[in-house]
């Protein structure tokens, strides 16, 4: 899986407000920033995350993704 391909995906299920992708092609990090992650743990971001990859990350299209999953507000905090 390319990168395009990968952060296509993730931009189809998640409407992201600023989306970074680097990788290898097997091993990825993100960096997700989504008003839909407001209100949600850590780990209910990344379930979200998740959702939009669908079968690939159980049938190892996507071997690994390491992600920072934001809100825009903590996002902007970072940034400042």
């Amino acid at each position: 899986m390319t990168s395009q391909e990968l952060q296509a995906l993730i931009a189809a299920g998640l409407d992201c407000q600023h989306l970074e992708l680097s990788g290898d092609g097997r091993h990825w990090q993100a960096t997700i920033v989504s008003s839909a992650f407001e209100g949600l743990r850590l780990i209910q971001r990344h379930q979200r995350v998740y959702a939009t990859l669908g079968q690939r990350m159980h049938t190892d299209e996507v071997h690994a993704l390491s992600m920072k999953t934001l809100t825009p507000a903590e996002w902007a905090s970072q940034k400042a």
